[in-house]
């Protein structure tokens, strides 16, 4: 808790409530006829969310050109620790993927330790808050963009993505905050507070933590995941009941959260594969269909990577569209899934950091799933029948399981939907945690907290997301810069733990409590 003076934080719920219950009630009215002044809620948000963010979105993705192409200064400023971090950690996005698979195996758990939840608990709630509707639309944009070579580069950024989330999942375990009661606190708030406190720079600690948590509050409007939703539903079966299907979505979220990071983590954990695997599935058998093309696929993403003509700006523009899109689809930098991960059985941080090592990794399967059945298909060939111009974004994911099975946009409707509902119920987590950082952890806090933003959740799917779409995003990725700034002042204590870990790993010094089966090697 980081605002102790009773009276501010009693006013700031209350301030908040307002807020929340004003927008509700104008929703409601507006859905049955005009407000009070006449006027759509969604034009009013425009008027006012709509030119701030505009704004905001102007400084925050502010473009310079490399290469002939121009890039935003943020995604430049998330890119450089992947790389960084790759080396200064002596590659562990590669040599660590075996020993982050024993953890995930059960071969170190140990069941007493501290946490709420195992490591793979962590590991599918923070999955089920990244891959997301970014992997199915994400990937169709990136190759819109840069050509199909554009997502070999995606992929490649990805891998060096993972040496930031082994940062950000090593301090959340590191510098979390135990409870009493056993429940835990941690994430970027909490290692940028108290791990720059022990480097001697308590006081930027402090102006980091509330910064990042201060722009964290404004993705409560999780609007854009509802809508998305809704679209692809809307798309698939014809019906158009917005109201309604926030409702549900609002309810279906509010059955999960209320239990917390055990009820979440119970549901993510059935969820994540159980969405992972559908859209998997659907996208092997497209695969399958296709699969005399399938080298075919592969040589044009290989030669469109390096192609001098893949993308306006040569081989740079590919690389840089790919990289935009690799940033955008794993997070990684923002620090908002290792709050997911600081509840984690462990007593080992670096174990953690191993965990969110596999998080990009995933995420980038899903992504590279995607980006094969496009490219099998020729759907990023496919013209609008409206526009004559080429598909974009989820209408190319589409039309690729369309052109298989008539009733395939079914299916990644439904895929859409469990994406999205995943991503919204990690969010109530992270965003609650940050909510009790600053306003205090009480009971009353968390449960006036999980209905507020339940009820939010309702006229996302019937407002107009373009009003504040960009207030969302720049603060968003915002959070980039209080967080990569705390994790190259705590670089060199990961790595001295990181090199302290595997030591003793080494020496048989970390007990084994699960005994693994080698896989078997048939005998020729």
């Amino acid at each position: 808790m980081l605002l102790n003076v009773p009276k501010m934080q009693k006013w700031m719920r209350l301030g908040w409530s307002a807020i929340g219950l004003g927008l509700v009630g104008w929703f409601v009215v507006d859905f049955f006829g005009k407000d009070f002044t006449g006027r759509r809620v969604d034009d009013v948000l425009g008027e006012t969310l709509g030119p701030i963010g505009s704004w905001l979105a102007d400084k925050v993705f502010f473009q310079v050109a490399i290469g002939g192409v121009n890039v935003e200064v943020i995604v430049l400023w998330m890119l450089l620790p992947m790389i960084f971090l790759t080396f200064y950690y002596g590659f562990i996005n590669f040599r660590g993927f075996i020993p982050s698979l024993n953890v995930l195996r059960g071969k170190f758990e140990d069941k007493s330790a501290p946490g709420e939840v195992s490591q793979v608990q962590a590991l599918t709630t923070a999955l089920s808050g990244t891959v997301g509707l970014g992997n199915i639309a994400g990937v169709a944009i990136a190759i819109a963009l840069g050509g199909p070579g554009a997502t070999f580069w995606m992929f490649v950024i990805s891998i060096a993505a993972m040496a930031v989330k082994f940062s950000e999942c090593t301090l959340a375990v590191k510098y979390r905050e135990v409870h009493a009661d056993g429940t835990v606190s941690g994430g970027p708030m909490y290692y940028l507070r108290h791990g720059l406190k022990n480097r001697g720079f308590a006081r930027l600690g402090i102006i980091l933590a509330v910064a990042y948590a201060v722009l964290t509050l404004p993705s409560i409007l999780q609007v854009v995941q509802v809508n998305q939703a809704h679209s692809m539903f809307r798309a698939a079966t014809g019906i158009n009941e917005g109201l309604w299907f926030g409702v549900v979505i609002a309810v279906l979220t509010g059955v999960v959260i209320i239990g917390g990071i055990k009820q979440i983590a119970k549901v993510t954990v059935r969820l994540v594969p159980l969405m992972a695997g559908i859209y998997l599935i659907a996208g092997l058998v497209v695969i399958a269909v296709n699969i005399t093309v399938l080298p075919d696929a592969f040589l044009v993403i290989f030669k469109t990577a390096f192609s001098p003509v893949a993308v306006e700006g040569g081989i740079i523009g590919a690389i840089i569209v790919g990289m935009r899109r690799a940033v955008y689809s794993t997070e990684a930098g923002l620090g908002t899934s290792s709050i997911a991960h600081a509840a984690a059985k462990t007593r080992e941080p670096i174990s953690e950091g191993l965990v969110g090592l596999m998080e990009p990794f995933i995420d980038t399967l899903v992504g590279l799933v995607t980006a094969i059945i496009i490219v099998i298909t020729g759907a990023y060939l496919f013209l609008d029948p409206v526009t004559g111009e080429n598909l974009g974004d989820i209408q190319m994911t589409s039309a690729a399981f369309e052109s298989v099975f008539w009733w395939f946009p079914w299916v990644l409707a439904l895929a859409a939907f469990m994406f999205a509902f995943s991503t919204i119920i990690s969010w109530s987590y992270y965003i609650e945690k940050v909510w009790t950082f600053l306003f205090g952890d009480t009971r009353r806090t968390v449960i006036s907290f999980r209905i507020f933003f339940c009820v939010m959740l309702i006229p996302g799917a019937v407002m107009k997301t373009e009003h504040v779409v960009d207030f969302i995003d720049s603060v968003f990725f915002l959070l980039a810069i209080p967080n990569l700034l705390g994790i190259y002042f705590m670089a060199p204590e990961i790595r001295a733990d990181m090199k302290d870990y595997f030591a003793r790993l080494k020496a048989g010094k970390i007990p084994i409590t699960k005994k693994v089966a080698k896989p078997a090697i048939a005998k020729p």
